[in-house]
């Protein structure tokens, strides 16, 4: 099981009311609603092994040089060393996370100059047998594949209410597999990732496109050919996001190849160190969060 950590404590943060407060009064809404979220995961899908996986980077540079508008609007107002916009009460929860994560053994990985999809988009491709990526990111459906046993947990309402994403749900969802699923982000584009998609050309479109041409090298050489069965408005849109189309399949793409460090995912049946863990609990005030992952841990 490999969890977009980033994903998911955002949508922990929103989802579990800020009224959540430490002994000393600082929000840990983020901290227990993600350790609520793993004891979940681990109860209802027993993996024997879990891994953490981080944004070394949110914003690779290399993908920016391809598409200087990826994600731009996620930038901080007046930060000159690239920060994302995060909340001012979830930045400070975030070590906390990872503090919390380290003492009960949870494996945690990030790569320098990498996202948390590529972490997850390289472990996957290392996989010897099925994989469970948890995330809310639609971009980790180009992942899924049947032949692999690789699905995406995706929360529809909270960890309680997760679509098992497989081939056949984003055939009817999609309209596309998992193979073909980044062509079909590369033509619609994205707005919440700053990318611009091809003019005149949404999800359905995309989906027609593919399954009629096969992939989007093919659609493009359709574009190029007079004879072909393309409108002569949709083979002008095509053509003249050429520029776009050569570099967005990198950007949209996830890496199979990060480096990572050597790490153990074995899933621990009790905390790697208890003391610390202790010492966090009393300080953060964890609770009955902190509570329900060990006791999950321990009944695996």
């Amino acid at each position: 099981m490999l969890l977009d950590s980033a994903s998911l404590y955002f949508r922990a943060y929103f989802g579990v009311p800020d009224t959540l407060r430490s002994p000393q009064g600082e929000p840990v809404n983020a901290v227990r609603g993600l350790l609520d979220f793993i004891a979940r995961l681990v109860q209802d899908h027993r993996p024997d092994r879990l891994v953490a996986c981080m944004d070394a980077d949110w914003r690779p540079q290399w993908r920016v040089d391809l598409v200087p508008s990826y994600k731009t609007h996620r930038l901080a107002k007046d930060a000159e060393d690239g920060e994302e916009e995060v909340p001012d009460t979830l930045a400070p929860q975030v070590p906390v996370i990872e503090q919390v994560l380290d003492a009960l053994g949870i494996a945690r990985v990030g790569s320098p100059g990498y996202e948390a999809d590529d972490v997850i988009g390289t472990l996957t491709a290392r996989a010897d047998g099925p994989v469970q990526i948890v995330t809310g990111d639609r971009d980790l459906f180009q992942l899924v594949d049947d032949a692999r046993q690789i699905t995406v947990l995706y929360p529809v309402k909270g960890m309680g209410n997760l679509q098992v994403t497989d081939d056949a749900v984003l055939l009817e969802k999609y309209g596309v597999r998992g193979a073909q699923y980044a062509d079909l982000a590369a033509l619609r584009g994205d707005p919440s990732d700053g990318l611009p998609g091809v003019k005149g050309v949404g999800e359905k479109t995309a989906a027609q496109l593919i399954n009629e041409y096969g992939d989007l090298a093919a659609i493009r050489a359709a574009a190029a050919d007079p004879f072909s069965k393309l409108t002569p408005a949709r083979r002008k849109n095509i053509l003249e996001a050429a520029g776009y189309l050569d570099v967005a399949p990198t950007v949209v793409r996830v890496a199979t190849d990060a480096p990572l460090p050597d790490f153990d995912p074995a899933l621990p049946h009790e905390p790697l160190d208890p003391m610390t863990l202790e010492h966090l609990s009393t300080r953060w005030g964890l609770g009955t969060s902190l509570e329900r992952v060990l006791e999950a841990l321990a009944a695996r």
